[in-house]
């Protein structure tokens, strides 16, 4: 999602959440929810309560990064979360590779902490999605 292709004579790379993020909208609705992939394997992993808070905050930021026009776009090319989230989640597991058991608590703070910012992200996609679509209508007219 991050380094698809790297930039000639750079080291930077872009990957296909960026370049989906270009469609105004729609890019960020879908980019949010592929990221959810990463989510719930952290989730089924048992990952610890901090790593998701972690999870969670990279994606919120991605979220709100991608809702700027244009700027948003290299913002998020700077930013990474799928990236930042991914090696989160592998070093949690070579950490401690045994899942710890599902407790309520530890389902809660999931929740909380990872699966509420993933769907904010998302709802600040169709929120964008929306304002395009009217930002057109109304040029329409």
């Amino acid at each position: 999602m991050d380094d698809l292709v790297t930039v000639p004579g750079t080291r930077i790379g872009v990957g296909l959440d960026a370049a989906i993020g270009l469609v105004p909208g729609v890019g960020d609705l879908v980019g949010s929810a592929l990221s959810g992939v990463i989510v719930f394997d952290a989730i089924r992993h048992r990952v610890p309560v901090p790593v998701l808070a972690r999870i969670g905050l990279n994606l919120l930021l991605d979220a709100v990064l991608g809702l700027v026009p244009t700027i948003g776009d290299l913002l998020d090319v700077a930013h990474r979360a799928n990236r930042k989230n991914l090696r989160l989640l592998e070093r949690s597991l070579e950490a401690d590779p045994d899942p710890r058991p599902v407790t309520v608590g530890y389902l809660l703070a999931a929740v909380v902490l990872v699966v509420v910012p993933l769907l904010a992200a998302i709802a600040a996609g169709v929120i964008a999605l929306w304002l395009v679509a009217h930002w057109v209508v109304a040029a329409l007219s």
